[in-house]
């Protein structure tokens, strides 16, 4: 492990995989470093891959107040220690970081966004976004670190029995320690402010070409946001991974991440 450290003084952790081009990947709501670290070896056989534990999870600091543009810091830093240029692979709500990141002018070559969790673009959806974001932060602002990531996990639809498995698993002090990075992973997809809908005008601004994957199995509001974000960005592209849900094997993912990025 190796440490960088972000604009306003908060260390990131970080460990690279492989040789090659740069690319750093980016994980999503309850996962850090160590559930990420599989697909970051397997994108390890294609380039040097960097996997970083993302402020406020494992090795890396939190510095309060959070904000986006934070989080844009900590990738700069990243950058700028591998090398100056990147490609970046963002899966669920790390997508949307990506998105941002990538918005904001970062020096990224190419970039693939997957499984990006916005909401539908409906009114009634968009409303249940705000509801449920709402929920979650009343829950860390009393400090109810357990129901917040049940909360989350009933939210995506786990069923009670396997949340009772996860309560009982050796996993569960380590996602409580998670809890509180729920709310930056609704600010960065925006869920209180636009309801979690595709952000046209951060889109328009991701001029680099890039891939929005989707799994073919994944949530069917997942396969019309993809394909509605594709189509907003200035040079995206789109495809399914059959017979894929959210999450996907990373040898299955990483030839595919691989073959874009290339």
């Amino acid at each position: 492990m190796e440490t960088v450290t972000s604009r306003d003084g908060t260390p990131i952790a970080y460990e690279t995989f492989g040789q090659g081009p740069p690319l750093i990947a980016v994980c999503g709501a309850t996962c850090d470093r160590p559930l990420m670290r599989p697909t970051a070896q397997a994108l390890g056989q294609h380039f040097t891959t960097v996997n970083y534990d993302r402020r406020g999870r494992g090795d890396s600091g939190d510095t309060l107040a959070y904000a986006i543009d934070r989080e844009i810091e900590d990738l700069a830093a990243l950058i700028d220690e591998v090398g100056g240029h990147v490609h970046l692979y963002g899966h669920s709500s790390g997508a949307g970081l990506v998105l941002h990141a990538v918005a904001a002018g970062l020096p990224v070559d190419r970039f693939v966004l997957h499984d990006p969790p916005y909401s539908p673009d409906d009114a009634s959806s968009q409303d249940e976004a705000r509801r449920f974001a709402q929920g979650i932060r009343e829950l860390l602002a009393e400090d109810k670190r357990a129901e917040a990531i049940e909360t989350w996990f009933r939210g995506t639809g786990m069923p009670d029995e396997m949340l009772e498995g996860m309560r009982e698993g050796p996993g569960w002090p380590g996602l409580v320690a998670l809890a509180p990075t729920l709310a930056y992973e609704s600010a960065v997809m925006g869920d209180l402010e636009n309801g979690g809908a595709v952000p046209e005008e951060v889109a328009a601004r991701a001029t680099r070409p890039g891939l929005v994957l989707v799994g073919g199995e994944s949530p069917p509001f997942m396969m019309e946001v993809s394909r509605r974000l594709a189509n907003l960005l200035p040079e995206g592209s789109h495809r399914v991974l059959e017979g894929q849900g959210h999450v996907v094997a990373p040898e299955v993912l990483a030839p595919v991440v691989a073959e874009f990025l290339r």
